[in-house]
């Protein structure tokens, strides 16, 4: 089984990009991976490519092919769509198909626009990731939805509005130096308590933003970055996928992910490492429940001791395992269809040391990527690890 490399990286800036178009953003994202990676396009077999709402949003079907010519690719391409983690999705995918053999180089990543959208239409189109007969028809937003999340854990658990303000302060921070973030602004937990209420208990600075932007990596086998001299000391060792129950109410717990367990253990199993060894994490905190949730289903925390952690200081920067270097999509922005493969690609820079944040973990091995969909019903983890 063939090893897989990050031979280049590529990002957008994150925010809101009303006077651009989809592909604009991809090729942006693309030309970057690919410019780093020194891999010619001719070698570019195969373009994974992910997005959610790209029909809703800019009226755009078989979106792949177009990606892929404007990203100045002739290959074949494939459109993923697993809600917001749809690029974490075909990222899993390419690191399948470069492990097999079959390719040596995979371009993989996403794209997302939403702020041509106002806001009632951008809830509508996110609201589709639910189930629409149980859930959408009865009124469901995704806000709703991991509130009742969050009121589940913390009737289980315990814990409180502050513990999670401090998730929100900590992620502001780490976006603050981030070129790529959404938010350069620090924010305090006076300020995120005094937000205004969205769904209690999660107020407005528990929440991501809507965002528009694009992530892409170059991937390729040990061989071929051997062969051709590349620079790509970052590997994905492990990868892995889980499934759950879309709609909330036929799950067992709202108080944990489960999904998000089974792709965890995969993933980890593969890569032969244990939640111990990882050094830093990048987790899909859509809200900020959503990072105690991931942190725990990651194994870093037993349940119902991950709501305390960024009070504690144990995931800030200077803690034990620091969780959200970018900014997170809190922070750092979500376009939903390219979330899981920026996580990928801050993770690479972190490790690599070319991060601003990377004097946070500067013995960094291990880090641990965590995409969510909906709310978990799909999940999907990689590991990565560098040569020292």
């Amino acid at each position: 089984m063939a090893g897989v490399r990050v031979a280049g990286v590529g990002l957008t800036q994150f925010g809101r990009h009303p006077e651009r178009t989809g592909r604009d953003l991809f090729a942006e994202a693309a030309l970057a991976a690919r410019e780093e990676s020194g891999v010619p396009s001719d070698d570019i077999e195969e373009l994974n490519f992910g997005n959610y709402m790209g029909v809703l949003a800019e009226r755009q079907g078989h979106m792949a092919p177009l990606m892929a010519e404007a990203a100045g690719l002739d290959c074949p391409a494939t459109r993923y769509e697993d809600a917001c983690a749809s690029a974490g999705m075909a990222v899993r995918e390419a690191v399948r198909t470069v492990r097999s053999g079959e390719s040596d180089v995979v371009l993989a990543g996403g794209l997302e626009r939403m702020t041509n959208l106002d806001t009632a239409d951008v809830t509508e189109g996110l609201a589709t990731a639910a189930d629409e007969l149980f859930e959408i028809r009865q009124g469901m937003t995704f806000p709703g939805a991991y509130a009742l999340m969050a009121r589940a854990y913390f009737e289980r658990y315990g814990g409180s509005r502050e513990d999670l303000a401090h998730i929100a302060v900590k992620n502001h921070d780490n976006a603050f130096e981030n070129e790529y973030a959404q938010f350069h602004r620090k924010i305090t937990v006076e300020e995120a308590l005094d937000a205004p209420m969205v769904a209690d208990p999660l107020g407005l600075m528990d929440a991501c933003p809507v965002t528009d932007g694009a992530s892409a990596l170059v991937l390729v086998s040990d061989e071929y970055a051997a062969e051709h001299g590349l620079d790509a000391p970052v590997s994905v060792t492990g990868t892995g996928q889980g499934g759950d129950n879309l709609a909330l109410q036929d799950r067992r717990d709202m108080a944990s992910t489960p999904a998000a367990e089974k792709a965890a253990d995969e993933a980890f199993a593969d890569a032969d490492i244990s939640p111990g060894d990882v050094d830093a994490a990048e987790v899909h905190d859509c809200f900020t429940i959503a990072e105690v949730l991931a942190i725990e289903s990651l194994g870093l925390y037993e349940r119902g001791e991950g709501i305390g952690a960024a009070r504690r200081g144990e995931t800030t920067a200077d803690g034990d395992v620091p969780v959200n270097l970018s900014g997170g999509l809190k922070a750092k922005g979500h376009p939903v269809g390219a979330t899981g493969g920026s996580q990928v690609v801050e993770m690479t820079r972190l490790l690599r040391g070319d991060h601003p944040n990377s004097d946070a973990v500067p013995d960094a091995d291990v880090g641990v990527t965590h995409n969510a969909g909906g709310t978990v019903a799909s999940a999907v983890v990689h590991v990565l690890e560098v040569d020292r």
